[in-house]
């Protein structure tokens, strides 16, 4: 069964003027062109790639970053980082706050996300991480032992992994208690000793007199009229994005305890009135 967070609170409905249709067209445009632009170039680079350097890609990560990057300017959204991105073999681990963290979190680092099977199989968004290079896990507990395997090739190959140990999105004013099931393939005797995490902060701020969870995409919400809404939008807001230290994986006895640490520094990293145990 697939965890989906949903609040008391629904979601303001989605009113968007002449205007901001407009301004969905002119946004939406660039948008769709950096987007074929980036999985044509990367589609062949792969061919390069692939033969070559196998499950590495030391080339379309850089494409990806670059999507990423300018979609933002499309957007219009203000993107600001603090701290030092890790440089040491390991994952990367986030709140998560919408479909809009897979730009935040590409736009700066060169990271492959961990996602659920279903993704693979939604219409365009499936395909693009496919071809981007991201790994998909199953609930099943029969196929553990294979995705286990999967996750460790990946690592032992320099890749950083990105997962969100929430296992779902809320609306940005809250971070849920981290699942700690992912962290155990990190324990494995080929990585432990090895194997860094770095938890990163990820706090969206809506645009000036919207509701505070403007950027949040939770619950049963589409994710359609929710992108319309953002490109209809005359002033954006802000994502401010925290890299804290990372911490070596053979320092905690087991990953309850690590899940619980990293959590609470992602926890910290928010607004103090964000700062909510669930």
């Amino acid at each position: 069964m697939t965890f989906t967070w949903t609040p008391e609170q629904k979601p303001d409905p989605v009113r968007i003027p002449i205007t901001g249709w407009v301004r969905v067209v002119l946004r939406a445009l660039p948008l769709v062109l950096v987007l074929l632009i980036g999985v044509l170039t990367t589609l062949f680079l792969r061919l390069i790639e692939r033969p070559i350097f196998g499950v590495k890609r030391p080339w379309t990560p850089y494409i990806t970053q670059w999507v990423c990057r300018a979609s933002f300017f499309i957007m219009r959204i203000r993107h600001e980082t603090q701290g030092k991105r890790m440089n040491r073999p390991g994952a990367v681990v986030a709140n998560h706050a919408s479909w809009l963290d897979i730009f935040t979190l590409n736009a700066r680092k060169r990271i492959y996300f961990v996602s659920k099977a279903e993704v693979a199989r939604w219409p365009g968004i499936g395909w693009l991480a496919r071809i981007t290079g991201t790994v998909f896990i199953t609930r099943d507990p029969k196929a553990a032992r294979e995705q286990k395997i999967i996750f460790e090739n990946r690592l032992l190959a320099g890749h950083k992994l990105l997962f969100f140990p929430e296992g779902t999105s809320t609306d940005g004013m809250r971070v849920l208690p981290f699942k700690p099931t992912l962290f155990q393939a990190f324990f494995s005797p080929e990585l432990r000793g090895e194997m860094h995490i770095q938890p990163v902060t990820v706090t969206y701020f809506a645009p000036a007199g919207e509701d505070e969870r403007f950027y949040g995409w939770w619950g049963d919400m589409d994710f359609g009229s929710h992108m319309i809404k953002l490109l209809a939008q005359r002033r954006q807001g802000s994502v401010k994005v925290i890299y804290h230290r990372p911490v070596k994986v053979n320092e905690f006895s087991d990953r309850k305890a690590l899940a619980a640490h990293v959590e609470q520094v992602v926890r910290q990293g928010m607004p103090p009135e964000r700062q909510i145990m669930q």
